[in-house]
C-alpha cells in the first residue's frame, strides 16, 4: 500500500522523494474536483432547459476597504501563511507527518506577519483604486453553474462534520476515552453521516439561492456516486482499515482471469500499521495483514462507477424532478447492503438483530428512495389525468 503520494510515486519510478501529500487525501480532493466537474455540468444543462432561473442580486461597487475586511484579510492571510513559510522552513517534518504538523502550533511567525502585512497592504491599495464617490449599487446575474463551488465548498464543511459525528457513535467508547484526539483526528468517518448532514446543509443552501430542492438533488445525485467511488480508490491505496473480512475461500474458476489481489489481498504498508510485521521492513508502516481480505474498497469503486454510468445516461430524459434522486437512493442502498456482508465493521443490536450501521443506514434509504420513486410517480399520474 501507498499511505502517501510518494510512496507511490518512489515505487512505480524508483525515485526517493518524500511529499506531504496523503493518498487518501490526494483521492478525496479528486473525487471533489470529479464531482464538481459533473455538477456544473448538470446546472448548466437545467439552467438551459429552464429547470433553474438565474438570481439577479445587487452588489455595491466602489465601497473602500473597512476595518472589518481589512483585520479579517490579515488574520486569514497570518494563519494560512504562517503554516504555509513554516511547513517550507521544516519541510522534512512536515512531509513526514502533515496532520500533526497542521494541528501543531509549529509555524513562522516572522513569515507570516511579513506575507501578511504585504497582502494587506496590497488588498487596501486594489481596493482604494476601485473607489468611487458615491459608491453606486449594480445588478449583477448569478448563474446556476457558479454556484458550484460554492455547494461543493458546503458539502465538504457539513459532509465531514456528518461524517465525523456518526463515526463517533458508531465508536462511542473509542471517544469517549479520548474526545479531543478523535475530534482532531483526520481519520474515522462514516460516509453515511457525512451524505445525511451534507444533503441537508446543500439543500437548505440551494433553496436560498433559488434552487428548487428536487432539481438540486438530481443535478448532484450523479456527481455524489461518483465521488464515492473515487474515494474508495483512496481507501484501497492508502490501506485505511475499510476493507473486507477475512477471505480463506478459493478463487472460482470462472473469475481465473481476476488478479490474485482482487479476491484476497493482505494489504502490506497499510497506512494504519495493522496486522504482523513485514519480515526485513523498515520504516514507518511495515505491517501487512496476517490472512488475506475481501478488497471490498475496489469492489464499491467498480459499482459505484456503474451506477455513475448508469445514472448519467438516464439524467436527460423526461422524468419527474426528485425521480432520478429516488433512483439514486435505491441503488446506493443496494450496493452498500451487499458490500456489508463481507466487509469489516462495527456491529450492534438492532430489533434483535447483529447489524452494522451501514446496513441500517442502506435498507432505510432504498426504502426511502422506492417510496419516493412511488409518490412521485402517483403523484405525476394525477396530475395527468
Amino acid at each position: 500500500m501507498y499511505p502517501k503520494l510518494s510512496d507511490l510515486i518512489n515505487d512505480w519510478f524508483g525515485t526517493d522523494i518524500v511529499l506531504p501529500i496523503q493518498s487518501y487525501g490526494f483521492f478525496l480532493a479528486l473525487a471533489f474536483l470529479s464531482g464538481a466537474f459533473f455538477l456544473y455540468q448538470e446546472l448548466m444543462r437545467k439552467e438551459r432547459e429552464g429547470l433553474i432561473s438565474p438570481q439577479k442580486k445587487k452588489v455595491q461597487k466602489g465601497k473602500p476597504a473597512s476595518t472589518g475586511e481589512l483585520i479579517s484579510v490579515f488574520v486569514i492571510s497570518f494563519l494560512v501563511t504562517f503554516k504555509i513559510t513554516g511547513a517550507l522552513l521544516n519541510y522534512n517534518l512536515f512531509a513526514n507527518n502533515p496532520q500533526d504538523f497542521m494541528l501543531s502550533g509549529e509555524g513562522s511567525w516572522p513569515g507570516g506577519l511579513l506575507i501578511a502585512c504585504a497582502y494587506t497592504t496590497w488588498f487596501f491599495y486594489s481596493k482604494k483604486k476601485k473607489e468611487m464617490h458615491p459608491p453606486v449599487w449594480e445588478d449583477v446575474t448569478i448563474h446556476a453553474q457558479e454556484q458550484t463551488w460554492p455547494i461543493v465548498f458546503v458539502a465538504i464543511v457539513f459532509g465531514i462534520l456528518g461524517s465525523k459525528v456518526f463515526h463517533w457513535f458508531e465508536n462511542w467508547e473509542e471517544f469517549s476515552r479520548n474526545p479531543l484526539d478523535a475530534l482532531l483526528s483526520f481519520s474515522g468517518m462514516s460516509f453515511y453521516g457525512g451524505l445525511i448532514v451534507a444533503a441537508a446543509a446543500v439543500g437548505l443552501y440551494a433553496k436560498r439561492q433559488g434552487i428548487r430542492w428536487w432539481i438540486m438533488a438530481d443535478s448532484v445525485a450523479p456527481s455524489l456516486i461518483l465521488s464515492y467511488g473515487i474515494g474508495r480508490i483512496g481507501c484501497h491505496v492508502a490501506g485505511d482499515g475499510d476493507w473486507g473480512i477475512v477471505n480463506t475461500l478459493d478463487k472460482p474458476g470462472w473469475l481465473s482471469f481476476f488478479p490474485d489481489w482482487l479476491w484476497s489481498y493482505k494489504y502490506p504498508h497499510n497506512i494504519i500499521n495493522e496486522g504482523i510485521p513485514i519480515p526485513a521492513c523498515s520504516g514507518p508502516h511495515c505491517f501487512q495483514l496476517a490472512e488475506g481480505v475481501f478488497p471490498t474498497p475496489v469492489y464499491e469503486t467498480f459499482m459505484a462507477l456503474l451506477i455513475f454510468l448508469f445514472l448519467w445516461r438516464i439524467r436527460k430524459r423526461p422524468g419527474i424532478p426528485g425521480m432520478l434522486t429516488a433512483i439514486y437512493l435505491m441503488l446506493n442502498g443496494m450496493e452498500r447492503f451487499f458490500i456489508e456482508r463481507i466487509r469489516v465493521n462495527n456491529l450492534f443490536d438492532f430489533l434483535g438483530m447483529k447489524v452494522t450501521q451501514a446496513e441500517v443506514i442502506s435498507v432505510i434509504l432504498f426504502l426511502t428512495g422506492l417510496a419516493l420513486l412511488i409518490i412521485l410517480w402517483l403523484k405525476q399520474k394525477k396530475t395527468t389525468s
